[in-house]
């Protein structure tokens, strides 16, 4: 049998659950402004591993502003190169960060070359990001090649982003 306060209990949990659920419809959210915020540039990096290789690309983030939990998303297009084993690679990828200081999570798709063999693969790697720097850890997933070896399997990346396009887009 329910007692008074084990009624007022369940009430004021219905209650304070009812008004959860209308703030996060938007019935009870303020007029605010959304600001998006879009970034591109170049970007510098050394990637070390067994082998190390020089990276030079192009990166374009996207920022939703937000108090609580912003996310930014990016996508970046680079080449990476082995001057001592005459290796070249490129890589397409994307990364996320949901909040202000959380890890980063992506992944990047692969060609790798020697210049007589081709080798191709993912590579999902996790990060942490912070004014302008991305350190990154990973783990290339490439296409079996046998006589070509001379390729990082993990690895620890750093790249700088030069931000030098910004674009804030404000909507009321």
């Amino acid at each position: 049998m329910l007692t008074k306060n084990n009624t007022l209990l369940i009430l004021g949990i219905l209650i304070v659950h009812t008004f959860g659920l209308y703030a996060q419809d938007g019935v009870f959210e303020m007029n605010r402004s959304k600001i998006k915020i879009k970034k591109s540039g170049p970007y510098i990096g050394i990637q070390k591993g067994k082998y190390t290789n020089l990276e030079i690309g192009l990166e374009r983030q996207w920022k939703a502003v937000k108090l609580i939990k912003p996310v930014t998303n990016a996508l970046h297009l680079g080449i990476n190169y082995n001057l001592t084993n005459n290796v070249l690679g490129y890589e397409m990828g994307y990364w996320c960060k949901v909040g202000r200081l959380n890890f980063t999570y992506g992944g990047n798709l692969l060609f790798m070359t020697n210049f007589s063999q081709n080798r191709i693969g993912f590579t999902p790697v996790i990060g942490y990001k912070i004014l302008g720097f991305h350190l990154q850890t990973g783990c290339n997933l490439l296409t079996y090649n046998k006589n070509f070896q001379n390729v990082n399997t993990f690895f620890v990346a750093l790249k700088f982003v030069i931000i030098n396009n910004r674009d804030v887009d404000i909507k009321k």
